[in-house]
């Protein structure tokens, strides 16, 4: 009987005990350290109730802090193989420039300094013709600022070397 009235204690412990562990979510993190409603309000903790939680630490190597993640370098290749790449990327980012460049001078030509010529029924509907000339703006600030960004990588490319 002693024994049996010890469990009982024993276990109405354990549950009290549990009960007076309020346990908090600060953030992505959960925990029962806060000591008050104060302290997990400055700290922006709010009281989980319901369901039961359980959390269960990552163990860390030697008590070490997690070493950082590096991206892997990128493989080396000898001087002749980055030439090679480097004189493909100059051809594409030209093709390219030129194409902007191209794009740009019709994109001008449409906009006709901000009075471009009236299409279909914009003649009767105003606002779809000034629609229409602020698309324009927009396409032709779009359009000079990838020519920028075009012009930009080319300068960062090394000089073009005269092929043997």
């Amino acid at each position: 009987m002693k024994y049996l009235s010890g469990l009982i204690l024993g276990i109405a412990a354990v549950s009290v005990f549990a009960q007076d562990a309020a346990v908090y979510r600060c953030g992505n993190e959960y925990t029962n350290a806060v000591k008050d409603a104060k302290e997990a309000k400055a700290r922006g903790c709010k009281l989980v109730e319901g369901g039961n939680v359980s959390v269960i630490q990552g163990a860390r190597p030697n008590g070490a802090s997690p070493a950082p993640v590096r991206a892997p370098a990128p493989p080396r290749s000898d001087g002749v193989e980055q030439r090679a790449r480097d004189s493909d990327a100059r051809m594409i980012l030209e093709s390219e420039l030129k194409k902007a460049e191209t794009r740009q001078a019709e994109l001008l030509k449409e906009y006709n300094g901000g009075e471009p010529e009236k299409q279909g029924g914009e003649a009767r509907n105003y606002q779809k013709y000034l629609d229409r000339v602020a698309e324009l703006k927009a396409s032709i600030a779009r359009n000079d600022s990838d020519i920028a960004g075009l012009k930009r990588e080319l300068a960062r490319l090394p000089p073009a070397r005269a092929t043997p």
